[in-house]
């Protein structure tokens, strides 16, 4: 394994394994028992960084969430986990009722929900404080400064350590920042969006804004954290969940333009000449890009962690990164 410091505060700055893995899906999709085997392989590979939020995940049995937390929480206990591992949380996205969703019946970003949300997490994590802490989307309703100090009262009270942020447009995002920066307080250091190596189409317009996916990392947030390289991006989705290589998984239509061809026929073409998977050359360029990525990796079994987990030590040649870079 390999790994990478996140953060810049001595205080709240963390190591972690330049592969993180996500539970989104344990305690509802992948049963108790397959959820910790694939926690305890990882965590026997030297991961060290697991990622869940405390709405994952309500659209599997039309719930509120935090059966993921909850697994997570009982994992930790049965397993001695201490803060060897960090463990990467979100609130904001929590729908306020069973049976709704986010978009329009989310608990928010108000100074009350990210107390009353955190706790909670706290909580089912078994954790008196929360290694690193994300506003999963934005919150136009509650004014940014009011987020941006509930968030830093956590830290001064030692409820959490680092802060991030996720599905907010690149403007929101340091707005905040210079808003935490003005006042001496904690901001955003960790943005966790979806990133992959084909591009997405930027003009469509999604649930959350008719301008597009704010949840995103299109060339305004790379641009972006090429100026701020004390920020770290964690990418989710970034294997489109099984689009790169099963034909039951069409890739969605943001990856539906003529230059997805290009960049799946590089793809495919180091991963021939380097004996590994496509998957694995996608998650050894973001780990390499000139803007490093963590991949964020979901898995279901222990096979699929695996393959993920060996891409750690795939190093791609100069020449492979540059026909990757330039096929379009």
């Amino acid at each position: 394994m390999r790994y990478r410091t996140i953060g810049t505060d001595p205080a709240t700055r963390r190591e972690v394994s330049v592969l993180s893995l996500g539970a989104m899906r344990f305690g509802t999709y992948t049963d108790e028992a397959t959820s910790m085997a694939i926690l305890d392989r990882y965590v026997e590979a030297g991961g060290t960084f697991i990622d869940t939020s405390n709405n994952y995940a309500f659209w599997a049995n039309g719930g509120q969430g935090g059966e993921s937390e909850t697994l997570l929480g009982r994992w930790r206990r049965s397993r001695g986990v201490g803060d060897e591992i960090v463990i990467a949380t979100k609130l904001g996205a929590r729908p306020l009722a069973p049976g709704t969703g986010y978009v329009d019946n989310a608990e928010g970003l108000s100074a009350k929900a990210i107390r009353e949300a955190s706790e909670r997490s706290r909580e089912r994590l078994g954790m008196d404080k929360l290694d690193l802490l994300y506003a999963h989307i934005d919150d136009p309703r509650v004014p940014l400064r009011e987020t941006v100090e509930g968030f830093a009262s956590l830290v001064a009270e030692g409820h959490a350590g680092l802060l991030g942020v996720s599905n907010h447009w690149t403007w929101r995002v340091e707005r905040a920042r210079a808003l935490a920066r003005s006042a001496c307080l904690p901001g955003y250091e960790v943005l966790q969006y979806r990133h992959t190596y084909l591009r997405p189409r930027t003009d469509l317009p999604s649930e959350l804004s008719p301008d597009g996916a704010p949840g995103g990392a299109g060339g305004d947030l790379l641009s972006y954290l090429r100026e701020e390289p004390d920020l770290t991006l964690v990418a989710y989705s970034p294997l489109l969940v099984g689009g790169y290589t099963r034909a039951d998984r069409p890739l969605e239509a943001e990856f539906q333009h003529a230059g997805t061809t290009a960049r799946l026929a590089a793809v495919r073409e180091v991963a021939a000449e380097t004996g590994a998977t496509v998957n694995q050359v996608v998650l050894a360029w973001l780990i390499g890009a000139d803007v490093p990525v963590i991949p964020l990796v979901g898995a279901s079994s222990v096979t699929q962690l695996d393959e993920s987990l060996a891409a750690v030590e795939l190093d791609l040649t100069p020449d492979q990164r540059a026909r990757l870079d330039a096929a379009r």
